[in-house]
């Protein structure tokens, strides 16, 4: 049963005056209208796709190939698994970044060419000194920034560990965002064989199969939506599950990835991997007793949890910095290789 369901909210706007600070450090998804509206790459991509094409060649490292994710025109853009789930829909190739711009530059008209997209692309390594004549004041942030090339195209919901703040350049998207505590109604696929990186929704939203994914319903009751244009921004912030439809024959999309924690730390999804391996299949009482002891340790932890202790003999329960992470890693990888 494919249904349509009706529209959801729409993400929250930024109001007109809202200092970027402040946008960046919401912890709920808000739109900001125009925030690139000036870059030089928005004003070309106002002028006609080809324009934004143009621009975006002036810059493009060519010594460097780039990887291009490419489908048939039957797979509608998404990018997604194959029947099997064993495989995908898509085969990935080596290209140069101008070969990609020629590319979408002479399918532009065509509305049955193959998705072609240049995804997560490091800016400063594929378009240097792009971000030099685009900017947005981070402060004393470093965030990582990405462009996001390519025609029509469907990403599935999945969510990001750093805060993201996307930033719309060329043609029109769709974002679809649910809350992180949506994870039980998302029908998340495999967390280690996924399309690109993170693991996604297997729901399709914009043809649902609530005979398969039932639970879907109550997603949708939680979703936020906006469509942007170029010049428009969005804050989509750590582990929110987002959804973006590409919409137009060329669509640039620049991102700024940043965490709220010290580089040093490492990926939460490692230490869920873990727990998949020492924990998952024990007996329902020692489970029990280990998610205690995670809530002692982990998710409850305060000043108090090893104040028993004295403060040179903690070892592990002492707070962490780079040295002493950098020596944990080495002990779990003795661990695990044992």
């Amino acid at each position: 049963m494919r249904a349509r369901l009706p529209d959801p909210a729409p993400i929250p706007e930024a109001p007109a005056g809202m200092p970027l600070d402040a946008v960046l450090e919401s912890t709920t998804p808000l739109v900001a209208r125009g925030l690139a509206a000036h870059w030089p790459a928005v004003l070309a991509a106002n002028r006609g796709p080809l324009d934004a094409i143009a621009y975006l060649r002036g810059f493009a490292n060519d010594a460097v190939p780039a990887t291009a994710t490419i489908a048939p025109p039957d797979a509608g853009g998404r990018i997604f698994y194959d029947a099997s789930m064993r495989g995908f829909n898509f085969r990935r190739e080596q290209v140069s970044a101008g070969v990609a711009l020629a590319t979408l530059a002479r399918e532009l008209d065509n509305t049955s060419a193959p998705m072609i997209y240049l995804g997560a692309t490091t800016l400063d390594t594929w378009f240097p000194g792009f971000a030099l004549d685009n900017r947005i004041d981070f402060g004393d942030r470093a965030p990582l920034a990405s462009i996001w090339i390519g025609n029509r195209t469907r990403v599935p919901a999945h969510h990001d560990l750093p805060d993201n703040l996307a930033c719309v350049v060329a043609g029109r998207r769709r974002f679809t965002l649910f809350p992180p505590d949506q994870i039980d109604n998302l029908y998340i696929g495999p967390l280690d064989v996924t399309p690109a990186g993170q693991p996604v929704s297997l729901v399709d939203p914009a043809a649902p199969d609530l005979a398969r994914f039932p639970r879907f319903v109550d997603a949708w009751a939680r979703a936020q939506v906006a469509e942007l244009g170029p010049g428009d921004a969005v804050l989509i912030p750590s582990l929110w599950w987002h959804a973006i439809d590409a919409l137009d024959g060329v669509n640039v999309l620049v991102n700024y990835w940043w965490r709220r924690a010290p580089d040093w730390m490492d990926a939460p999804l490692n230490a869920l991997m873990a727990g998949l391996l020492a924990i998952r299949q024990l007996p329902a009482h020692e489970r029990a007793h280990w998610k205690r002891m995670f809530e002692h340790y982990v998710f409850d932890a305060d000043d108090t949890t090893a104040a028993h202790i004295p403060e040179t003999a903690r070892g592990v329960l002492a707070p962490f910095d780079e040295a002493g992470a950098a020596n944990l890693r080495r002990v779990l990888r003795q661990r695990l290789e044992r």
